[in-house]
């Protein structure tokens, strides 16, 4: 299996990127965008940008695991479902500081991240791919078959939060409009802070030269398992701390949250905007859910407008939508030297 996962894979495989729109740049644009959308979108079209600061957190932490270490992980939506959970028991039992629900959820998720990932890290290719999602799996059959525990396919109910100490007096649609919005996408830069520190230093050059060539690293001396496993972990925290924003912004804790899916929406994500690329992903995610919303309110063949679209992603803009732009770019700058 792991042959034909070499011949498939290194069409979507991360690539060293140049320059040109892989710098920190593009993503303060990003988010200034996000920023000024409420500011020109209706309350309910501002809600429905919601998922795309969650996974684009989620993203944040995923890219670092497959962009810059080179681990493809197809159940990393557990850890979504992992949040989500966390942020409805903790309202149900009268936590409603979300401030304490984000740490709680970021502790969850690291802690059950390190203990998947002592394994799964252990391998490479298709045989870690499998092993991630055959714990996604694992965990989703776990919230689906205890229903006195989690509600079984009912979810449990996820209850508003109160931000910064203050109970807002408000609509859920003016809340998730107005103050969760602007605190979710606040932690969103806060965490693309640290997420482009981390790749920018030589802790993230060692992550790059794990990715671009194991043996290499292990020569030079770099502590290649214990990097996978840093990457894995710091890509369940985010994935955790994403769940616990989904989880308000629909007032359900799901186990569809979990479900292989979810991952493979993650992963189209990424393809999409370009793994490897710092903003990619992020764009990745605003694009993918306008684009599903577009999709589902317009045709009964959603689905394979979306499969339709990886494919010629694949196919023809294997280096995602940033990473196509910014190698022409390139080009063009070495033409016009030249």
């Amino acid at each position: 299996m792991s042959a034909v996962f070499d011949v498939i894979s290194p069409r979507i495989r991360p690539r060293p990127k140049p320059r040109l729109l892989n710098g920190v740049i593009p993503f303060v644009v990003l988010l200034a965008g996000l920023a000024i959308a409420p500011l020109m979108l209706t309350p309910y079209s501002t809600v429905m940008l919601m998922p795309a600061l969650a996974f684009g957190i989620a993203l944040l932490g995923m890219n670092l695991l497959f962009g810059y270490t080179g681990l493809l992980s197809f159940g990393n939506a557990m850890f979504l479902a992992v949040g989500a959970y966390v942020a409805a028991a903790a309202t149900q039992a009268g936590v409603l500081h979300f401030e304490l629900i984000l740490i709680a959820a970021a502790s969850l998720g690291g802690l059950f991240a390190l203990a998947i990932g002592a394994l799964c890290v252990r391998f490479t290719h298709i045989f870690f791919g499998m092993l991630t999602l055959a714990f996604g799996m694992l965990l989703h059959s776990f919230l689906f078959k205890f229903y006195n525990l989690t509600g079984g396919d009912q979810g449990m109910r996820v209850l508003r939060p109160m931000l910064l100490g203050q109970d807002w007096d408000m609509t859920a649609t003016q809340f998730l409009s107005g103050p969760f919005y602007y605190y979710c996408l606040i932690v969103y830069v806060l965490l693309g802070l640290l997420t482009w520190r981390i790749v920018s230093s030589p802790l993230g050059l060692q992550l790059r030269a794990i990715r671009d060539n194991e043996s290499k690293a292990r020569y030079l001396g770099v502590r290649v398992y214990r990097l996978r496993l840093f990457a894995f972990v710091v890509s369940g925290v985010f994935g955790a701390i994403a769940g616990a924003m989904l989880g308000v912004s629909t007032g359900l804790a799901d186990p569809e949250l979990a479900y292989w899916p979810q991952s493979g929406n993650l992963i189209f994500m990424m393809i999409l905007g370009g793994a490897g690329t710092f903003v990619g992903p992020g764009v990745g995610a605003l694009i993918f859910v306008l684009l599903h919303e577009v999709l589902v309110s317009s045709t009964a063949y959603w689905r394979f407008m979306l499969g339709a679209t990886l494919v010629f992603l694949v196919l023809v803009l294997p280096e995602g939508l940033i990473g196509t732009i910014s190698n022409h770019l390139q080009r063009r700058v070495r033409g016009d030297a030249q």
